[in-house]
């Protein structure tokens, strides 16, 4: 039996290294072994002897889609102080902008408690009533900035470390790969939707954020940085495409990983107000219109030559959100060559071309465009609304995206494709 063989059924300590994961084969037949399923397979080892609080939804699974709460209860070896659900609650029964509330979960006993929409000092208080000692992470991602788990893991981050916790993040794959695009956030238009300067689509997994928002932003806000350990995924590769773990949808409105492929840029039309990105439809973020479009949409964004992408005309009627029970037109987003896709791009090449429709409106919730929260900034907004085409608004972030990239390198646990 060679070394590598032996290793990988050590199932030691010493094989739960939490450094950059060893290169892999492009294109691995192998399933992707997430944080969670390295974790288990230790018997808990890091998370014993402490009082360990959990911050996870649905998506905690491990390959056999058995939750990370329910697995943990179920052997006894970890002491779990409490469970904390983020937006949609930590079962997943909430819509969009709803939580589940505080209470006893009635698989485990445990307290589940009410954690969306938490600032740092709501954070601690939630740590200090459960009594918590280590803090456990575990959540899918989907790859966008405003796409809010990963604003609840940089402020639970900052409430850990003001309080001296440690900090424990069990990584997963993102399922959109590792590529950054997309205009990088002004940090005077931070909001529940964006709180730190990263890329629209940042390309990291939440281990990656979490080292990131450790070494470059949590020690200003909390006065120090967080003890943070994160267990790497084993076996995914950002280059090639797969996925290569169990999904579960993350939120109601993210069923599949087409959906979480397109929505770093469709998910920009929350910030037009005549227009649904398909809220209420069996294809949320891929079925995108209005009542006020036609055909011609679709025709012209086929004539602009985006690549990896097709739209095909498309008539829906939404059952919940925006325009429900309304006939709309618009397009089905249907990407054909996702290396050559960039969602952002093809998000602002769609806006322009509605902009040209004489009812197109800019959605306004109090007082402030919603869209300039979505990217970071008011350029997008001006630029479209003074004419601009699709190349010149992207060529605006090109110097910033290269900096974040910059930016970000040192923290990286994934091999990325040059």
């Amino acid at each position: 039996m060679d070394r590598r063989r032996l290793l990988a059924l050590s199932g030691g300590a010493a094989a739960l290294a939490v450094g950059p994961a060893p290169a892999v084969a492009a294109r691995s037949p192998r399933p992707v072994r997430t944080g969670l399923d390295r974790l288990a397979a230790t018997g808990w080892a890091m998370l014993t002897g402490t009082r360990v609080g959990i911050i996870s939804n649905p998506t905690g699974v491990d390959r056999h889609y058995r939750h990370l709460v329910d697995l943990m209860h179920a052997d006894g070896r970890v002491d779990i102080a409490g469970v904390f659900g983020p937006e949609h609650g930590f079962r997943g029964s909430a819509q969009a902008g709803g939580s589940e509330g505080t209470g006893v979960d009635a698989r485990t006993g445990l307290t589940v408690y009410d954690a969306y929409g938490a600032d740092p000092g709501r954070w601690a208080a939630l740590y200090s009533r459960a009594g918590v000692r280590t803090v456990v992470f575990d959540i899918q991602d989907v790859g966008a900035r405003f796409y809010t788990y990963i604003w609840t893991l940089y402020d639970s981050m900052v409430a850990a470390a003001r309080a001296g916790l440690r900090y424990v993040v069990l990584d997963r794959p993102n399922p959109i790969g590792g590529r950054a695009y997309g205009p990088v956030l002004d940090p005077a238009y931070a909001s529940g939707v964006g709180r730190k300067p990263i890329a629209q689509q940042h390309g990291m997994t939440v281990g990656e954020l979490a080292r990131l928002f450790n070494g470059e932003f949590v020690g200003a806000d909390a006065g120090r940085t967080v003890a943070l350990e994160v267990v790497a995924c084993r076996g995914w590769v950002p280059g090639t495409g797969a996925f290569g773990a169990p999904w579960v949808l993350p939120s109601p409105n993210m069923p599949t990983l087409d959906t979480a492929l397109v929505y770093p840029g469709t998910a920009m039309f929350e910030g037009v107000a005549t227009i649904t990105e398909g809220r209420g439809t069996t294809r949320p973020f891929e079925l995108v219109g209005g009542p006020g479009l036609d055909h011609h949409w679709g025709d012209r964004l086929n004539a602009a030559g985006l690549g990896g992408v097709r739209f095909r005309e498309a008539y829906f009627t939404p059952t919940a959100g925006r325009f429900a029970g309304t006939l709309c037109a618009g397009v089905e987003v249907r990407v054909s060559d996702r290396w050559a896709f960039d969602p952002v791009r093809t998000g602002v090449a769609m806006l322009v071309e509605a902009r040209r429709y004489p009812h197109f409106a800019w959605r306004v919730d109090a007082g402030a465009y919603w869209i300039d929260k979505l990217t970071g900034s008011d350029r997008l907004r001006a630029m479209v609304d003074a004419g601009a085409g699709a190349d010149e608004a992207v060529a605006a972030w090109g110097a910033e995206l290269a900096a974040f990239e910059a930016r970000r390198r040192p923290y990286l646990l994934y091999r990325r494709p040059r």
